[in-house]
């Protein structure tokens, strides 16, 4: 069964007024449990619209939504247990502190979900653990750490509620490399330990194609593609053509096929491409 389904799904902004925007138009869309989507578009094609109804922050203009197929808006009074369900983080959610100490922080959510003290230090631990915290953090304020740290503090919070769906809105937005790869494999780790669903938005399509098992491309409010990594960058010139960057691997790949070169253009990580250069090297024939 699906954790998250959509039908004929719409939202519009402004409605009645001269400003009216349809954010989101005709979504029909089914998230299997378990799976890790990167959900990519360029600005203004209704990514964050879309994640934002997935745990009632917004309310359908138009259509359903179903979590673990139970309508998301049948009842406004269970509303509260569908966003401890659906965890969402947002872009920058280190804005969104705002307790005395780290543990704290972390601890907000399992303790309005009424757990025991000694459930909700586990949580914590558990949570901080995932995103790399140190038993030194824990009583700091989180507005002594650094940037980085502050992610991941905002992350523990939405991870220590246990959500059977976990979403992240550009997670590694302001972030160098390092700390990019950092958080976004520390995600990964809570993702295979967990068993959950996890949807990370992101505009770097490196980053999907590292980390994510399937790709929700979204493009002028409707779903473009919601298919598995390989079979997205496929239609990399398409996607490229929405102003969209394809990986840069990619690329470089796409060109060497087309001077005629014996290489698989479908290629989307180094290490993708360290074995397709291999394979070329030894001479085990042409690409795709």
């Amino acid at each position: 069964m699906a954790i998250i389904k959509t039908e004929n799904l719409c939202h519009v902004y402004s409605e009645g007024t001269p400003f009216v925007k349809t954010a989101i138009d005709n979504i029909n869309l089914e998230i299997e449990k378990g799976e890790m989507i990167g959900v990519i578009g360029h600005t203004g094609s209704g990514k964050s619209t879309l994640i934002q109804h997935f745990n009632g922050l917004l309310e359908p203009t138009s259509g359903k939504i179903y979590i673990d197929g139970q309508d998301l808006w049948e009842s406004k009074e269970k509303l509260r247990q569908f966003r401890f369900k659906v965890g969402l983080v947002f872009q920058y959610p280190e804005y969104q502190l705002f307790e005395e100490t780290v543990y704290k922080d972390i601890a907000f959510g399992p303790k309005n979900m009424g757990f025991s003290p000694e459930e909700v230090d586990a949580r914590v631990r558990e949570a901080a653990a995932f995103v790399g915290l140190k038993e030194k953090h824990m009583e700091q304020s989180p507005f002594e750490l650094s940037g980085g740290q502050k992610r991941r503090v905002a992350i523990a919070g939405v991870m220590a509620m246990r959500p059977e769906v976990l979403i992240l809105d550009e997670p590694t937005a302001g972030l160098d490399p390092k700390g990019r790869d950092r958080i976004l494999g520390q995600i990964q780790e809570y993702h295979q330990e967990q068993k959950n669903t996890v949807l990370i938005v992101s505009h770097s399509m490196e980053d999907v194609a590292r980390f994510a098992q399937k790709a929700l491309v979204m493009n002028k409010s409707q779903v473009f593609m919601y298919d598995t990594v390989e079979n997205v960058f496929e239609h990399a010139n398409e996607i490229s053509a929405m102003g969209l960057a394809v990986p840069q691997i990619t690329r470089v790949f796409m060109k060497l096929a087309a001077k005629g070169y014996p290489v698989d253009p479908h290629v989307y990580t180094i290490e993708g491409a360290k074995k397709e250069l291999l394979r070329v090297m030894n001479g085990q024939g042409g690409g795709k």
